[in-house]
């Protein structure tokens, strides 16, 4: 099972401000960004984190409705799978995570009643962990043009059409504990920034931007998060 750990992280000022949910508008923007800057020194030098990637690629035996079939009798379930990897020869699954330290000190900084800090801190994790699922596509883009083929976008278990309950199916394909994420009884993960994804692997694969992936979720019309065609 390959383990992915030495992962260069590009952190745009941008990106941590949206997914602290600030408008680069905002009156606070440049007070934020100054204070952005003193927090990714210290994320650097206290070694906040840690990223890692573990995937698997599985041969696909059968896609059809609602149902996505794995060499090994492992069946995922979710009309997004069927609908948008019916081309795919092989599925990807992968987990991403920036480790725990990150959280940790986030934890500390509410605490010790100093939550703009824990709130910032909080979103360059977000930020972070977006890079590393980036990386985690671009390792399955080059890996796919090895064998002549294309990739999906990614898919993660709890958006459209693809139910938080098959991340148990693909915590058995993958085993994520060996990169330090483990699921709740409620199927989250933990630490919390980590991400799990499929990706499908083929001929004329569909992809899709951010901007319309945020279109389809559920919550796009009230989450802070949101990218914007």
């Amino acid at each position: 099972m390959p383990i992915v750990r030495d992962i260069p992280l590009t952190l745009q000022m941008n990106e941590i401000l949206r997914r602290t949910g600030i408008k680069e508008d905002s009156k606070l923007e440049s007070e934020m960004k100054t204070l952005i800057g003193q927090l990714l020194v210290s994320v650097n030098d206290e070694h906040l984190l840690e990223p890692a990637i573990i995937y698997e690629i599985y041969p696909v035996t059968e896609v059809d409705y609602q149902r996505l079939s794995l060499e090994g009798n492992t069946v995922l379930h979710g009309s997004a799978l069927s609908s948008v990897l019916s081309p795919a020869k092989e599925l990807a699954v992968l987990v991403c995570t920036i480790g725990r330290e990150l959280e940790e000190k986030v934890t500390d900084y509410f605490g010790k009643s100093k939550p703009l800090q824990g709130l910032l801190l909080d979103g360059i994790g977000s930020a972070a962990v977006d890079s590393v699922a980036r990386e985690g596509c671009e390792l399955m883009t080059r890996q796919a043009s090895l064998r002549a083929y294309q990739v999906s976008s990614p898919l993660s278990p709890g958006g459209p059409s693809f139910p938080l309950s098959e991340q148990w199916q693909l915590f058995k394909l993958v085993p994520a504990e060996e990169i330090g994420v483990r699921l709740t009884s409620t199927g989250l993960m933990v630490p919390r920034k980590s991400v799990s994804m499929v990706i499908g692997i083929g001929p004329q694969m569909t992809t899709w931007t951010k901007a319309e992936a945020c279109a389809r979720c559920n919550l796009s019309k009230t989450c802070r998060y949101r990218i914007r065609a």
